[in-house]
């Protein structure tokens, strides 16, 4: 699917840089470049050329932020900075970015904090010190920050009383003397137990008051209602102060395990489960599944972050909110294309992380080179965090590869002149395309590919070489030996396309899932690493063309983003094609018959999916400019 560069093309370059200049074409078009990705969390949802375009797609979505591309600049967030807890438990909607709106809605709730989430422990906190009962009976809205409010509340009702959770002693009631006489005159029921077992050295008791003093000098013991099963009042040590998740220590009550945790670092308490309190910072930093260490602040804990492979940065919760872990790497040919169409290309795109213009051809058997580079447009990539590894091709010319492959002088000077040139661009590498290679040049093609990739890597560059999906029953007959030339390359790109080509007998998909898929196994059955392979996709479908008699009589290329529009205007009828996984679809006109095998978000999405599930580098698309903006928005959220 490659095309020559030719000499009109070569004109137009040329007519266009002396009369506007390359660098003014190429400063226009980079202005409609991506500048900004917007994230939620760490996912990436879409790309924008400006500042305040992707702040406020980025406002409709919670937890999202804005990033420079290049670089990866923390822009803007809507990130919560305090965080309301009510009994250690929270929900979003306890999530606020300033303090005051915070502490009105936590003024409205009981038993609860504010954690500063670039801080630890509390800035706020309304946990009750005092606890209303009726004899053995509490309710939720019975706790209190004062004694006065408490007993205000006790007041109301009869045979209360109130205990101080501090010290875990009646404080208050509200019985007169001949009620307390009564009820030490009635049935005793109630039991000091510890561990569920009953203290053998004390008896039951009638009057709840005399069980409470009685089990208080008791460590871990509670007060049970024999005739109820109901524990009333318990000694038991709930609050539990864990560093790294072993127990510290315990205690009675909030205050005493809070200002233990305080004067132990990283320690939080925890009661019935939840944490109650923390001196763990907010963030931690991960790589993998190792924390690496723990941050207040989203700046740092960033920072820190991006010095490290495979990292995250993750909450408390869990929530990861940033991470450099392994991605899909993107990339996108150009074709034979101007240097303003090359930009508009890549400005069509969201996520790209490699462009390959084809900017340098084989001229001849001496080695000499066809250049149509473009130095601007390659450091407008780079500053866009795109790399460039241009292409470079063979004219797809058989005998010329022959020569070229005899003579080493002539190999030499190319890679020579080539590789110079390369690093006059900063590119980060070169794409190898050569194509239609005699099978006989089989040792002599490895000889120059290794050459190639050693001058190359000598200059801190990268070497990535396009292959054909072919067939383990054929392959080992090419040009091409997967095995040796796995071992030199950086990357090999199966060309996972033109199943059925231009010029096949038969009508059929350009690339069908199950034989994409096919043709990755085989790959691997090579000893290529999956690290070094890259999956080809078709961003173009072909029609076929049947006459009255269904012979077929000619086919044509049509690009995937007019899908949509052939559809519509001949109103092809289409029906789910298992074998390839795709929408086959028919329309009639002029007495012909007319076939294809549509190319769809959904196939591409596929064929991305392919690339995962066998955990590819990633996929390369032939070619840009074939297809829809709307496409990339997929392809950067699956990354």
């Amino acid at each position: 699917m490659r095309r020559k560069l030719n000499i009109a093309l070569l004109l137009v370059l040329f007519f266009q840089t002396v009369m506007t200049g390359t660098a003014g074409i190429t400063v226009a078009a980079a202005m409609q470049m991506t500048k900004f990705r917007v994230y939620q969390n760490d996912q990436a949802l879409r790309e924008f050329t400006t500042e305040p375009q992707s702040i406020a797609y980025a406002g409709k979505f919670r937890y999202s932020h804005v990033e420079t591309i290049a670089g990866r600049s923390w822009v803007w967030d809507n990130f919560p900075r305090y965080k309301i807890y009510q009994n250690g438990q929270t929900n979003p909607n306890w999530e606020f970015s300033s303090y005051d709106k915070a502490l009105t809605v936590a003024k409205k709730l009981n038993n609860v904090h504010i954690r500063d989430l670039e801080n630890i422990g509390w800035t706020y906190q309304s946990y009750a010190k005092f606890k209303v009962y009726q004899g053995d009976n509490t309710r939720e809205n019975w706790s209190f920050l004062t004694l006065a409010a408490a007993k205000q509340e006790a007041k109301k009702w009869g045979n209360a009383h109130i205990i101080e959770l501090t010290t875990n002693k009646w404080v208050w009631g509200n019985l007169t003397d001949a009620q307390k006489k009564a009820q030490r005159a009635a049935n005793p029921i109630y039991q000091i137990t510890v561990d569920g077992l009953p203290v053998e050295e004390k008896p039951l008791y009638s009057f709840l008051f005399d069980a409470i003093n009685a089990s208080a000098p008791i460590s871990g013991s509670e007060v049970r209602n024999v005739a109820t099963g109901k524990i009333v009042h318990s000694n038991a040590p709930n609050y539990l102060v864990k560093k790294n998740g072993v127990i510290v220590t315990s205690s009675l009550s909030l205050d005493a395990a809070v200002h233990i945790a305080k004067k132990t670092p990283n320690a939080e308490v925890y009661f019935k489960g939840n944490v109650y309190w923390s001196g763990i910072p907010y963030l931690t930093v991960f790589q993998g599944d190792n924390k690496l260490r723990a941050f207040n602040t989203r700046s740092s804990a960033v920072a820190f972050a991006k010095a490290y492979s495979n990292s995250t940065v993750r909450t408390s919760e869990g929530r990861t909110i940033w991470s450099n872990t392994k991605r899909l790497v993107y990339m996108g040919w150009n074709g034979s294309s101007t240097s303003e169409a090359v930009v508009n290309h890549v400005a069509n795109t969201q996520g790209l992380s490699i462009d390959s213009p084809t900017w340098f051809e084989l001229a001849a058997a001496d080695g000499s080179i066809t250049d149509t580079s473009d130095i601007a447009v390659a450091g407008a990539f780079k500053e866009q965090g795109i790399k460039v590894m241009p292409l470079v091709h063979n004219q797809f010319n058989k005998k010329l590869t022959t020569d070229f492959l005899k003579n080493k002088a002539a190999q030499q000077a190319f890679i020579s002149n080539l590789v110079a040139k390369l690093a006059q661009l900063g590119a980060a590498g070169i794409n190898l395309d050569f194509e239609e290679v005699a099978g006989s040049d089989r040792t002599a093609f490895t000889t120059f590919v290794t050459s190639l990739a050693k001058a190359v890597h000598a200059k801190g560059m990268q070497l990535s070489i396009d292959l054909p999906r072919g067939s383990l029953s054929w392959n080992h007959v090419t040009a091409y030996d997967h095995a040796a030339l796995s071992a030199v390359v950086d990357t090999i790109i199966i060309m996972a396309y033109d199943e059925h080509w231009s010029g096949s007998d038969t009508p059929g998909s350009v690339a069908g899932l199950k034989w994409v898929q096919e043709g990755v196994k085989q790959f691997l059955s090579y000893g290529i690493p999956r690290s070094k392979l890259m999956l080809g996709i078709p961003f173009y479908v072909r029609e076929w063309k049947l006459d009255s008699s269904n012979k077929l009589v000619g086919n044509r290329a049509i690009y995937m983003k007019e899908v949509p529009k052939l559809i519509a205007d001949t109103n092809a009828q289409g029906v789910f094609d298992n074998e390839s996984g795709q929408m086959k679809y028919k329309y009639v006109k002029d007495g012909y018959t007319y076939l294809f095998w549509a190319e769809t978000e959904s196939t591409v999405k596929a064929r991305i999916d392919i690339a995962k599930a066998y955990d590819l580098a990633g996929v390369a698309a032939w070619r840009l400019g074939y297809e829809s903006s709307e496409l990339w928005t997929m392809m950067l959220r699956i990354k």
